[in-house]
């Protein structure tokens, strides 16, 4: 009742530490339902315009942690610099395959969920990315399962998996100093 009345939002996580169930007062935060309904009268261009700065961003942190490791990063800012609003002309899929490969050294890798290492290592820091990102969504009263690009009825996620993806770089970079 005390965290009730303190207008706390309670958030429990399943095994994977994702939010499985929020507990939240009635007479809560004040911001809550004009941040959702913000959240769901987004327009396409902002969606757009939102994962073009999403995509540059991510595809940056990439150019940086292969700068951060002696390796020539040029192509990846040219990537960086060619994104378009939605990413139309696919510069996230081209910059991710050149990264990937060149960043591990091996020939042919491609990021597959059941992959060759280092993807298992890569998954389970990503599950790690994933599960922080969407209990900081939750508790600042966003609808996680409401995304700007990535959008699957089945998927309680989809912001989640959109805001985590400027972050992936510094897992890789966890993953490629073990």
């Amino acid at each position: 009742m005390q965290l009730v009345q303190n207008k706390t939002a309670v958030i429990t996580c399943d095994k994977q530490h994702l939010p499985c169930s929020l507990l939240q007062p009635l007479v809560g935060h004040t911001e809550q339902t004009e941040r959702m309904r913000h959240q769901l009268n987004a327009s396409q261009p902002l969606k757009k315009q939102l994962w073009q700065q999403t995509v540059t961003a991510k595809i940056g942190n990439q150019a940086n942690h292969f700068l951060a490791r002696g390796k020539n990063a040029l192509r990846l800012k040219r990537y960086a610099k060619e994104v378009k609003t939605g990413d139309w002309n696919n510069q996230e899929a081209l910059a991710a395959a050149f990264y990937f490969q060149h960043l591990f050294g091996l020939e042919r890798f491609s990021r597959n969920q059941k992959g060759v290492p280092p993807n298992n290592l890569l998954n389970y820091g990503y599950a790690i990315l994933r599960a922080v990102a969407a209990r900081a969504l939750v508790s600042t009263g966003l609808l996680p399962a409401v995304g700007i690009f990535h959008h699957n009825k089945y998927n309680a996620f989809c912001l989640a998996d959109d805001i985590m993806e400027p972050y992936r770089p510094f897992v890789d970079a966890v993953v490629y100093d073990i």
